[in-house]
């Protein structure tokens, strides 16, 4: 790994502040970050303070002032060369991903994928950013709406998607006329400073100023201060639900903008008309991808009566044939979690669900031996349990899967719905009124309802968020790109008159 440190141009010591072109240590605290994979420490990063970041606002203040003078197309183009040095990169990016994360080196390269899916659509969107026109009710006049750049914005950013969920934000937020500060998650910092290092060489390359690219590695008082200061026109933040509430609630405080993608209790919904052939993989890769640790992991299934049975042996039966261990091991199927704490999360979870009636079918263990050494590899757990459980209503980031049953389709949408995060959902069946009836006003509440394919994974052109706990802001695709903008209406007088509103008239 040291060598893929080398070639993505990290050495000791590692830089925690940057603005893209100027880096420096940060005054913060010291510590060290390990590998979820090995146990093995990676490097030691010095944390940015509050004075780092205070700093930072300086720069990107400075750089706004002459991004945002930049055609849209050219700030496209811009992002097109971060998507091609992406693309050279991409091997080497997507190990490090997997090996600071955990997750599987093809989920590691698919994570770099999606940044340069994004970059490719930015390109496009920059020379889309529609405004209207409206016909005024005055004659000789022309009602218009135009969109500008809001100004710095914040992203904070989770360790499950250590490069992605940033990319979503920033390159749309770049081609918008923005510039932005990122906080990644503190457990995956490396991650973070490759991808300032390889902004940076298009930065250079273009003379463009330090500053719209900024990276600030920090713990909660930087994300507290990114949510409180006023300079800060809108912050995007992906985490928990706690996390979220107080982000939320602090941008508020000073009327600011926000983007919030939380939690998620993602169901999904098997009926009798169901094709099992499309919907086990679909299942299987949903809970235990990423180790269950995706904001849109399967973690409920609710089940007709007439499929249990055969479905939930079937699972069992999957979940037999996983292979867990290192994830750049291309044969494993799943990794480890991210650390320590999160396996005795997983274990309060399960012992949480059996006090309250629920059944293991399968999992519940902590893997031993040599090549676990991190202690942080477990085996997804299938339960069974009543959709009224307590536990059923919390999100634990980890491969654990709630089955239940249902007689009628009323049923399994009000089980599905019952919990407070909005996330994600998908229903399997060959029943068109079925399909139909989850996809209407009465059906799912969540902000992404497919049919036929899992809750797992979305596609960069669609706009992504849910709704209720899980925060109702929308990131990626689709007019996203409007969060990132303000929306000015103007009215243009071109007659010799002027009309006066209600018809008034001043006589001099």
């Amino acid at each position: 790994m040291k060598n893929i440190l080398e070639k993505l141009n990290l050495t000791a010591p590692f830089n925690a502040v940057s603005t893209g072109q100027e880096n420096w240590e940060g005054t913060g605290e010291m510590y060290q970050v390990f590998s979820p994979v090995d146990g093995l420490e990676i490097g030691e990063v010095k944390s940015g303070s509050v004075a780092d970041f205070d700093k930072l606002i300086e720069k990107s203040e400075e750089a706004f002032k002459v991004w945002r003078t930049k055609p849209a197309p050219l700030r496209g183009e811009i992002v097109r060369q971060f998507g091609d040095e992406l693309r050279k990169h991409k091997d080497d990016l997507g190990a490090l991903v997997s090996y600071e994360m955990g997750k599987s080196l093809q989920e590691g390269l698919g994570e770099v994928q999606e940044m340069i899916d994004i970059c490719d659509f930015a390109v496009g969107l920059s020379r889309q950013l529609y405004g209207l026109q409206m016909h005024s009710e005055r004659p000789g006049h022309r009602m218009m709406e135009q969109w500008h750049p809001l100004g710095v914005v914040g992203i904070i950013s989770a360790f499950n998607f250590p490069v992605a969920v940033w990319a979503w934000n920033a390159a749309i937020a770049w081609v918008c006329g923005n510039v932005c500060i990122w906080k990644p998650s503190e457990k995956t910092p490396f991650t973070a400073l490759a991808c300032q290092q390889i902004f940076k060489k298009v930065l250079v390359a273009n003379d463009l100023p330090e500053g719209i690219s900024n990276l600030i590695i920090g713990g909660r008082d930087i994300g507290k201060q990114m949510a409180s200061n006023t300079k800060i026109a809108l912050v995007s933040a992906t985490g928990s639900t706690r996390m979220g509430k107080s982000v939320a609630e602090s941008v508020a405080k000073r009327l600011g903008k926000s983007i919030l993608e939380l939690g998620g209790n993602n169901a999904i919904i098997v009926t009798e008309n169901a094709d099992l052939k499309h919907a086990i993989p679909a299942i299987i890769f949903g809970a235990v991808g990423t180790a269950g640790q995706r904001c849109t992991s399967t973690r409920r299934l609710i089940i007709h009566n007439n499929q249990y049975h055969n479905l939930v042996a079937s699972l069992i039966k999957g979940y037999g044939q996983l292979r867990i261990g290192n994830p750049l091991n291309q044969n494993n199927h799943m990794g480890p979690l991210i650390d320590v704490e999160a396996v005795a999360a997983y274990q309060s979870a399960i012992n949480n669900a059996i006090e309250q009636g629920g059944k293991v079918l399968c999992g519940n263990e902590v893997l031993q031996g040599d090549e676990y050494g991190s202690g942080c590899y477990i085996k997804p757990t299938i339960i069974e349990v009543n959709a009224t459980m307590a536990i059923v209503k919390q999100e634990t980031f980890a491969p654990i899967l709630y089955v239940m049953k249902y007689t009628a389709l009323e049923e399994a949408i009000e089980i599905q719905n019952s919990v407070p995060q909005g996330l994600s959902s998908s229903i399997f069946t060959l029943n068109m009124r079925e399909s139909e009836v989850f996809l209407s006003f009465a059906g799912s509440d969540c902000g992404i309802a497919n049919v036929n394919i899992g809750t797992s994974g979305a596609e960069i052109g669609g706009a992504f968020g849910g709704e209720k706990e899980t925060g109702g802001g929308r990131e990626s695709g689709s007019d996203a790109w409007k969060a990132y903008m303000r929306r000015q209406t103007c009215t243009l007088n071109y007659s010799t008159q002027m009309p006066l509103a209600q018809g008034i008239e001043f006589n001099f």
